[in-house]
């Protein structure tokens, strides 16, 4: 990935798929949630499409955080199928993890189906980078990045270090 050194948040959206990667199906999801997340007017963003390889996910993630990129979104391989690794991919290179985040999607998942109960959605920072890790179904992905979308903007302020108030006037 390109650095970003620039004015704004940088955000890139990986969908990791084997079928996808081969060209066996087209991604849905990335481009649904890069459409999701224009509402958090980034000055950069970025579609990557990796097949189901933890050790190249954890470079990408690491290389993007390490080049100046502010929101890193992932979708795909938070299930139990045999090929899905992608919070244990992701949990030794998080520095913190983002319970509530966690909490707020597998309940967003819950309201719309009991099967929400498989996925292992994950969110945490790595330096002043936020993870999340978003199911690879477009419609559970969106589902969850909407649960998210009305505190993200606050939480990435917090995290690249606004020091104002967070209490409600």
């Amino acid at each position: 990935p390109e650095a970003w050194n620039g004015e704004g948040l940088a955000v890139a959206c990986i969908t990791l798929s084997d079928k996808g990667y081969a060209g066996e199906r087209v991604d849905e999801s990335g481009p649904a949630l890069m459409d999701m997340l224009s509402d958090l007017n980034p000055a950069k963003k970025e579609l990557f499409l990796l097949p189901d390889d933890p050790r190249a996910l954890r470079k990408l993630v690491k290389d993007l955080a390490s080049s100046g990129w502010g929101l890193i979104v992932s979708t795909g391989g938070t299930g139990l199928s045999p090929r899905d690794f992608t919070p244990e991919a992701l949990l030794p290179v998080l520095e913190r993890r983002l319970p509530g985040f966690e909490q707020v999607m597998f309940s967003e998942g819950l309201s719309h189906t009991p099967r929400a109960v498989l996925s292992r959605c994950l969110a945490g920072t790595l330096g002043r980078t936020m993870v999340l890790a978003l199911p690879g179904s477009r419609r559970a992905a969106a589902e969850n990045l909407a649960s998210l979308l009305p505190v993200l903007p606050h939480a990435l302020e917090k995290l690249n270090g606004d020091m104002s108030d967070c209490g409600r006037k």
